[in-house]
């Protein structure tokens, strides 16, 4: 099961305190429907726990019956799609005239009535990402949005989301495909807006997936980091047996004052050591700052000889 199905599973189990909540959510359940209208009351769904959320919710606010079927879609794997329709001209008149609504309305807007008290609104907004709503899975990105059929509606569901009292919330609207996206994205927004509409599970697995990415982000610097230093330390040895070898070469080892001499010697037999390993093997031992010091300078004296 998907991210967002385990998100409006987890919000179907948030019952409404007051009655007015309960119209508010039915409300965001059906007027963001595939239609609303006297002609037509749809809304369909993937999600078994959605479907039979409106249906409970219509009844119990509206007094309707609505029409539940069920059928198998073979464009997205053989999954199951849930259509809830509101069947004869009376019941869709009763159901429009509960919200408000007139059967000729050309434009669907929200009615402002229908949201009482402040969680009147989160309940309403639950409504609406039941019916049109999606977040996608923290893994790959955090996105949430509400695919909404009709553009002052969505205006009217921006102005709702802008006012609900979540911080940092700053939501945006675009078009997509003839649909328009109203939308809220990144870690901290997302999070707040889902605990807000209820799934409070759902936020919290965001931010530990957020987590895991930073300490596997951090871990991957750490390890880069430290490649790179062994890549680096790697040639600088490289460099400094080529310079030694050089100098025995051209002039012999034993040309070479005696702390050089014996610091050569040293890095020739273990090429592999660390600066500070060289430093501890030394009689007496010498730091690291020290020894980078004196390869540096056989390092400089072999460049002065000429090339064999």
């Amino acid at each position: 099961m998907s991210f967002a199905a385990d998100t409006k599973n987890e919000m179907c189990k948030s019952v409404p305190q007051r009655s007015c909540c309960s119209k508010a959510e039915c409300y965001g359940l059906l007027l963001f429907g595939r239609s609303f209208s006297r002609a037509s009351v749809c809304m369909v769904t993937e999600n078994a726990a959605v479907a039979h959320r409106v249906a409970q919710l219509a009844a119990q606010v509206a007094g309707v019956i609505v029409d539940l079927r069920s059928s198998i879609s073979r464009r997205k794997e053989n999954r199951n799609t849930f259509s809830v329709t509101v069947e004869g001209d009376d019941q869709r008149n009763h159901l429009l005239h509960a919200f408000g609504h007139e059967a000729g309305e050309i434009n669907l807007r929200i009615h402002r009535k229908n949201i009482v008290c402040p969680e009147c609104l989160a309940s309403f907004l639950r409504g609406a990402f039941l019916c049109c709503g999606t977040v996608t899975d923290p893994n790959k990105e955090y996105h949430l949005e509400f695919v909404v059929p009709y553009s002052n509606l969505a205006k009217d569901l921006l102005v709702a989301l802008q006012m609900c009292g979540v911080e940092r919330l700053q939501p945006g609207l675009t078009n997509r495909k003839g649909s328009f996206v109203v939308y809220s994205k990144g870690m901290e927004q997302v999070t707040d807006l889902l605990t807000y509409l209820g799934a409070p599970a759902a936020a919290m697995e965001l931010m530990q997936v957020k987590m895991l990415k930073e300490v596997r982000n951090q871990i991957n610097r750490r390890t880069n980091f430290e490649t790179a230093n062994l890549d680096k330390t790697a040639s600088a040895a490289a460099r400094q047996v080529l310079a030694i070898q050089k100098i025995a070469e051209s002039t012999g080892l034993g040309e070479l004052p005696e702390e050089l001499r014996e610091l050569a010697e040293l890095r020739l037999q273990n090429p592999e050591m660390s600066l500070r390993e060289l430093g501890e093997s030394l009689s007496p031992p010498l730091s690291r700052s020290g020894v980078n010091h004196r390869l540096q300078r056989i390092v400089d004296l072999a460049e002065t000889l000429p090339e064999r």
